[in-house]
């Protein structure tokens, strides 16, 4: 009896979000830095997060009723901690969030936080299976899981399918940090860059990178090479809590980065978004480090290790990183009507901390990313924002 199953090749023409695809002995790793940029840094956690497929998601037009992905994850676990949740695909038809899903089994890569060590163990492809799906010609939507490394081996199918037309709407580039990436979002529609682009009606790419905000010219130059129809940077947590530079290069590299953004999109509406509220690092520089007291009961917190006292000239914390954001912008505008500066605290600042905590006193939860979005899409994409229609 011949399958039911028509497997179609995982090609660019079916994919969104992702800027590049490396074929693999598997199939393809879709990858959200080219690999220009990727080969001027070799830091793990960079390698590891731009892998992770945030915002990515596979996109076709089909009649089928069945669809089944073969996948092979990369799982995190840390060493002394409970294991994490699986990495979810969500499953959109026509517009309406229908179905989740995981994919079992995979590569597992283990972190040690205690000594900076990780190490990888290899295992099989898995397959996540939705079923019952609409009859008739539909638009298909697989978000990938935004914090689990995932090549995709193979697309099967009960019908055709074929890569979805364009759907005419604008494309909106996000740069950022873990809390742009996903951090706590309960699934990858879930990620507040996600759930404002779908109120808002647009294509979104996210470069939200866990860790990896840290101004890099390489970053600046992927999002100058990029389409878009609007770009937003939010900017200071990582500056902050990796302790990376003082006010004096802080500065220069902002604009700097404005600057190389700017040689490939001239007039693009592009929004500066300052630091959300996090208490720890208002008025305390940086670096931070993981408390791991709570980490075998599966609770992981951050704590400041600069001083608060400590006056030395230049040292960065989310208060004067705003503060010079918006003199940055406000210096620009003149020359760029199109640049344009939102203070992260209208998004999540002291009133929401009191209802809803930052869990590990750095990542908002499920609740405040769908706060984050919504409150972004009205800030933003209405009549009145930045990115007006």
């Amino acid at each position: 009896m011949a399958s039911p199953w028509i497997t179609t090749p995982i090609t660019a023409d079916l994919l969104r979000g992702a800027l590049e695809l490396e074929r693999t002995e598997h199939g393809v790793l879709p990858h959200r830095l080219p690999a220009r940029a990727r080969a001027q840094c070799t830091d793990p956690q960079l390698a590891m997060v731009e892998s992770q497929p945030s915002g990515v998601r596979l996109v076709f037009r089909t009649r089928a009723t069945a669809v089944a992905l073969d996948a092979l994850r990369t799982k995190r676990t840390y060493v002394g901690a409970p294991p994490r949740p699986d990495g979810l695909y969500d499953l959109v038809v026509d517009g309406r969030p229908t179905a989740r899903g995981s994919v079992p089994d995979g590569n597992t890569l283990t972190i040690d936080m205690t000594t900076g060590t990780a190490e990888h163990r290899p295992g099989p492809p898995g397959t996540v299976t939705f079923t019952d799906l609409p009859e008739g010609l539909k638009t298909i939507e697989i978000w990938l899981p935004h914090n689990e490394t995932t090549e995709l081996v193979a697309l099967r199918t009960d019908a055709p399918v074929e890569p979805a037309p364009d759907p005419g709407r604008r494309v909106w580039l996000h740069h950022g940090s873990s809390i742009s990436h996903g951090s706590d979002a309960a699934s990858p529609t879930g990620i507040w860059p996600a759930h404002a682009a779908s109120l808002a009606g647009v294509e979104l790419i996210n470069l939200g990178l866990g860790g990896s905000a840290l101004l890099d010219p390489f970053v600046a130059r992927a999002i100058r090479d990029t389409p878009a129809d609007l770009i937003s940077l939010k900017i200071g947590i990582n500056l902050v809590n990796h302790d990376v530079m003082r006010l004096r290069a802080f500065t220069p590299a902002v604009h700097g980065f404005l600057d190389t953004i700017r040689d490939g999109h001239p007039t693009v509406p592009l929004l500066v978004v300052s630091p959300i509220l996090c208490p720890i690092h208002e008025d305390t520089p940086g670096p931070s480090a993981p408390d791991l007291t709570g980490l075998a009961e599966g609770r992981l917190r951050f704590r400041p290790m600069g001083d608060p006292e400590d006056l030395t000239p230049g040292r960065l914390t989310l208060r004067v990183i705003r503060d010079e954001l918006k003199a940055i912008v406000a210096q620009r505008t003149p020359e760029d009507p199109g640049l344009h500066y939102l203070d992260g605290l209208t998004l999540y600042g002291e009133q929401d901390a009191a209802t809803l905590p930052l869990p590990d006193d750095l990542h908002p939860d499920a609740e405040t990313h769908h706060l984050i979005g919504e409150r972004f899409a009205n800030r933003v994409f209405t009549a009145e924002g930045a990115f007006a229609p």
